[in-house]
């Protein structure tokens, strides 16, 4: 069986998680933070962005700082959460996406020459 990557927990670098790590803000973030490790990209994304535009002017650049999140992706993540879900709904990412297959050449394919 394949082992799940565990992801790293981002620690908030805002200014008031920077004064004073025992703030309600401050664990509150990093409540974020865990919740995060623990989804996939497309659920990251999307997560954040919702968070991004519930918080209103300023909530992508703040949620980018709390999350380590980049400010192009909680974008993205706004626009999914807009759009109905017309991907399938098995797939993380869009199908072709990712690795290449690189097939093996087979000896008897080449034996039978």
């Amino acid at each position: 069986m394949a082992e799940k990557k565990q992801r790293t927990i981002h620690i908030c670098t805002c200014l008031e998680c920077e004064r004073d790590s025992t703030s309600e803000t401050a664990k509150l973030h990093a409540s974020i933070n865990i919740v995060l490790a623990s989804l996939d990209e497309k659920s990251r994304r999307r997560f954040v962005g919702v968070l991004a535009t519930q918080h209103g002017y300023g909530g992508v650049q703040h949620f980018a700082r709390v999350t380590g999140l980049s400010r192009t992706t909680i974008l993205c993540g706004q626009r999914e959460i807009e759009q109905v879900d017309a991907d399938q709904p098995g797939r993380i990412r869009a199908a072709g996406g990712g690795d290449q297959v690189i097939e093996k050449k087979s000896r008897t394919a080449q034996s039978a020459r």
